[in-house]
């Protein structure tokens, strides 16, 4: 049994070192260099067949290749027997003219393997087999009728052939038919924006050319009180503007632009008149969809060292890349989002001009006198600007909050008396017509996909329409409060997409906690991709409150490793750490690894405090203190902001909070630490405190169906093995009971469960869970008494445990003296 296990494992070293050959850098870059060398002869060889095919044919079809190896005079073809050989066989025999779409598919492989082009392989092959099918079937129906002397076979049999059966079967109208469908197909497939011509083809097909369209959704401008007529008329020019000079539309505006402090830089302002003033942000410059691809590179599984370890002198590495392992993941295009209709949703100037009377109106009932008035449309709320004239205080303005709610009939007032960093009073009003902030817009945003930070979150869009945005690994951590139905979840899910848009699997992880066990659900798919567990749970979705404690704690293990990983290399957070690893300056082998980000988000974090209490409280506070250098940020949810839920711990090590609305202004306090929160609106209103800084932002909206297809997409690709697993946890006391184990009262597995570990010379409980497919505390057991017999020692973290019986025969005789 020995020698057949010795022999297997020399099979696999000769299996492993073949394949890690295939994978090198340099055999790839060879490869892909024939490869290119083998297109471009055969396509020259095809291109020469058109020239030179009527003289060779007669020779290719009578004679052997041999014989005409001979006689080389005899062949045309500038490429020589092979060249004519394999023409006559591509062209006339295959799929003809469009045939050569074979070779010119090699050298794009070709480039690709020497990274050159970055294309993906199977939409290629698919997207050239299409081309090829549909290409010979149409060249034999067209171009066989126009040239039928030719010594081409222009379909090529195959497309020869189809098209007999085609036009036999549905005649020479149902062919056409059949052609012009598959043309259809092939468009919409690629390209998408082909759907539109189509759609607008089949609903005004008499207008296509008639130069009638409805009108694009330009920005949206007041103009003040013009006529009706005269507003069309100034429409029409920025229209015909925005045709002639795209180039000029962000230098040259047609209306003049405010410039302050709060509003955005690409805002309209409009002077309706005397003393107000109305400012229309303009929406973010955004990108349009692409599919990310990101760099096709292969894992070569080479050892990761220091290079003054592996490297001979005076020779160079190339970096670590961490992504080598999954080097064909895509990330999810925005195409994956639903795109919400805005158009005609514009600012209403009578409930503007409305709004500024009546709150000029109330201040003046209470002898309040203002000097000017400026509103900044946002999509949900409009902020209202005043400055009161001398000698008002502003104590006296902040109490008429309920008295301006009652004369606008609005719910949501909020007061910001004095506006930070200017000499204004900001009035917060909401709009009658809210628009939605949808995630495809702030995923789009050249703000969003440019922007160089760590972890990025796009939370949504500020009053001025700016896309707001924060680095996760600043905060470091997240406090979400609000009550039911708020926008809370919503708010984590936007949070969950931005990171998922942003960050390659191979450099962050998530750990999802989720108590009511349908939130988090939809993200299952992408286990093997992004999320993390312990090594004996079934699902990466943590449901029970048990396993919340053990994966807490497992956590905070997993920090003091990190930590003893960033001393041992000298280094002071995990950017640094990173970065050395990168470049080779950390040998695996002393226990170096590139560290991921570790992203902890826990919805209903009041229900995990009231089932378990300090279990739960002390592991998180431990995580907020200290883990930030290493790597690990926590997000935590809760609609029960009450002190007993958010304690002082919690909140001393959450610095950043997002509030949603909640009912009591007690509640608003606990969470940011002043009112507000209770006078919000819902439907994903929230303020967003980090500090001294308040932030009223309306949250980016994702829905359940749009989470669902990013989760599939991602979960359709190639992932890892199995989840990101979290080291095992010992808990205090767990010595004692190992001493305390009677060998004498073993398990019934304890002998296959001892020869399992020594023939796969691995310490590892999970492996036992699996074989013999027991839960996770008889696995444990088992493992204790195997330490206790001195056939593995004891736990090492994260590692397996060091296997201390070499090979079976000494297994037997250890088993042996136990009976």
């Amino acid at each position: 049994m020995a020698k057949k296990t010795v022999q297997k494992k020399k099979n696999q070293n000769k299996l492993s070192l073949f394949l890690e050959t295939i994978k090198k850098e340099r055999t790839k870059f060879l490869l892909g260099v024939c490869l290119a060398f083998v297109g471009a002869y055969v396509l020259l060889a095809g291109i020469s067949f058109f020239a030179t095919g009527a003289a060779d044919q007669s020779k290719v079809g009578n004679k052997f290749f041999w014989d005409l190896i001979s006689h080389k005079q005899e062949i045309s073809n500038w490429t020589g027997v092979a060249g004519a050989f394999a023409a006559e066989i591509l062209i006339n025999r295959w799929f003809g003219i469009f045939s050569l779409l074979i070779p010119v598919y090699f050298i794009l492989m070709g480039l690709k393997l020497m990274r050159v082009l970055n294309i993906s392989a199977i939409r290629s092959f698919l997207l050239f087999a299409f081309a090829l099918i549909w290409g010979s079937i149409t060249s034999a129906f067209v171009l066989s009728r126009l040239f039928p002397d030719s010594h081409i076979r222009w379909g090529g049999a195959h497309g020869q052939y189809i098209e007999q059966v085609l036009e036999a079967a549905l005649g020479m109208p149902g062919t056409i038919m059949v052609i012009l469908l598959l043309s259809i197909i092939f468009l919409i497939i690629t390209k998408k924006a082909s759907m539109e011509f189509f759609r607008g083809l089949f609903k005004n097909p008499l207008k296509l050319n008639s130069g009638a369209s409805p009108e694009p959704d330009y920005e949206e401008e007041i103009i003040g009180e013009e006529p009706e007529k005269e507003r069309k008329n100034w429409f029409a020019f920025l229209k015909r503007k925005k045709k002639e000079e795209p180039e000029k539309e962000e230098s040259q505006d047609i209306l003049p632009p405010i410039t302050e402090p709060r509003t955005s830089k690409r805002a309209q302002s409009v002077k309706v008149d005397e003393g107000f003033e109305i400012v229309v942000p303009k929406d973010e410059e955004f990108i349009p969809p692409v599919k990310k691809e990101p760099a096709v590179v292969e894992l070569a599984n080479e050892p990761q060292g220091a290079v003054e370890d592996i490297l001979p002198e005076g020779e160079e590495m190339e970096e670590y890349d961490p992504t080598k392992d999954l080097s064909n993941f895509h990330f999810p295009s925005t195409d994956l989002l639903k795109v919400y209709d805005t158009a005609g949703k514009g600012v209403n100037m009578d409930e503007q001009n409305a709004n500024k009377s009546k709150i000029i109106t109330t201040l003046q009932n209470y002898g309040i006198e203002i000097t000017s008035i400026k509103a900044t449309v946002g999509p949900t709320i409009t902020l209202y600007e005043i400055i009161p004239k001398a000698g008002v205080r502003i104590s006296k303005i902040r109490n008429l909050e309920d008295d301006i709610a009652l004369s606008l009939s609005a719910l949501g007032i909020r007061i910001i008396a004095p506006m930070p960093g200017k000499g204004t009073i900001g009035i917060e009003v909401p709009n009658k017509d809210s628009q939605i902030v949808s995630m495809q817009s702030v995923i789009a945003s050249r703000k969003f996909q440019e922007c160089a930070f760590d972890l990025p979150v796009a939370l949504g869009k500020t009053i001025t329409n700016e896309i707001f945005m924060f680095d996760l690994c600043k905060m470091p951590h997240l406090l979400v409060a609000g009550a039911t139905g708020q926008g809370k979840s919503v708010g984590l899910n936007a949070i969950i997409t931005s990171l998922l848009y942003k960050k390659h699997p191979a450099e962050m992880k998530m750990v999802l906690v989720d108590p009511k066990m349908v939130e988090f659900n939809i993200y299952s798919r992408i286990e093997k991709h992004y999320l993390a567990k312990l090594p004996d749970a079934e699902k990466a979705i943590i449901t029970d409150v048990t396993k919340v404690t053990q994966t807490l704690n497992s956590l905070t293990k997993e920090m003091d490793d990190r930590y003893e990983l960033l001393m041992n290399a000298g280094v002071r957070n995990i950017k640094e750490y990173n970065g050395k690893f990168r470049k080779r300056r950390l040998n695996p082998l002393k226990g170096h690894r590139f560290l991921p980000y570790l992203v902890i988000i826990i919805d209903e974090f009041g229900d995990l405090i009231m089932t378990a209490g300090k279990e739960i409280e002390m592991p998180i506070a431990r995580i907020a203190q200290k883990a930030r250098a290493v790597g690990m940020h926590m997000v935590i949810a809760t609609q029960r902001p009450t002190t007993n839920i958010i304690t002082g711990t919690i909140k001393a090590n959450f610095p950043a909070r997002m509030a949603f609305r909640v009912t009591s202004q007690i509640d608003s306090r606990t969470i940011l630490d002043m009112s507000g929160a209770n006078q919000l609106i819902g439907r994903g209103d929230m303020l967003f405190s980090q500090g001294s800084d308040l932030v009223r932002i309306q949250c980016a909206f994702v829905d359940t169906p749009e989470v669902e297809e990013i989760s599939r997409y991602i979960g359709e690709q190639q992932g890892y093995s199995q989840a990101f697993e979290l080291p095992e946890y010992v808990g205090e006391g767990s010595e004692e009971k190992i001493g305390n184990i009677d060998l004498n009262d073993r398990d019934p597995l304890f002998d296959e469960a001892a020869r399992l570990i020594v023939v796969h010379q691995q310490g590892s409980t999970s492996l036992i869970q699996r074989k013999f497919s027991i839960g996770y505390n008889r696995a444990g057991r088992l493992m204790d008494q195997l330490e206790v017999a001195g056939i593995v020692g004891p736990t090492q973290g994260s590692k397996p445990r060091d296997v201390l019986v070499q090979d079976e025969y000494s297994l037997e005789q250890k088993l042996n003296s136990f009976r």
